[in-house]
């Protein structure tokens, strides 16, 4: 796969930093929040739109329905929290805790994942286009029937991680650290992987590899 670029996130400078308090739209625009806890409640959604989070903790497990529209999250915490049915799109997330995030049946564009622990997640029957994992550790993460555009793993520790019915053609492996990954041989057709994490592929397979 040839490389791609990620659109950056749309964000004026100099954003006003606010202190954060629920309104009864629960949509956000143009401004940073810092070193606060951010709980929905019986909100129906929450909604980003050109915001800077830094130090953030999402408290709580439902924020299903989220919107980030052009947003960093600098340094935030998303341990175990439920975003399933959501919309990503022009973010980066730096430096952030999401083990046990669930986000599956979202759509997730031009997204980048910098430095971040995502072990444990979820991104099951997912959208992702234009999408980056960089120096992220991964392990046991769930991609199961996922559609990939333009997918990118670098430098991710993958162990025990789920491809199940995602189909990784063009998906380049070779700088991940894995063990064992869950997926099918039509899953793994065209992608693209090292010599040693071929062996580990076909000794997955049931095939005996005989020393010269």
């Amino acid at each position: 796969m040839k490389p791609f670029k990620l659109d950056k996130p749309k964000i004026p400078e100099d954003l006003p930093e606010e202190d954060f308090e629920l309104n009864d739209s629960g949509y956000y625009h143009s401004c940073t929040f810092r070193d606060c806890v951010i709980t929905k409640n019986d909100m129906n959604r929450l909604a980003f739109d050109q915001v800077i989070l830094e130090r953030v903790t999402f408290e709580g497990s439902d924020f299903t329905n989220v919107e980030f529209t052009d947003c960093v999250m600098d340094r935030c915490d998303f341990s175990n929290v439920d975003f399933t049915n959501s919309s990503i799109h022009r973010v980066e997330f730096k430096r952030s805790k999401l083990t046990g995030i669930m986000m599956p049946e979202s759509s997730l564009g031009n997204v980048l994942f910098d430095n971040c622990q995502v072990s444990l997640s979820s991104f099951s029957y997912s959208k992702l286009k234009q999408v980056r994992f960089s120096e992220c550790m991964m392990k046991n993460s769930d991609f199961y029937e996922c559609k990939f555009q333009k997918v990118d793993f670098d430098t991710c520790d993958i162990d025990e991680s789920n491809f199940a019915n995602t189909k990784l053609e063009g998906v380049d492996l070779t700088t991940c650290k894995f063990d064992k990954l869950q997926a099918s041989l039509e899953s793994m057709q065209g992608c693209i992987v090292s010599p040693q994490q071929a062996l580990g592929f076909a000794r997955l397979l049931g095939l005996v590899i005989k020393d010269e």
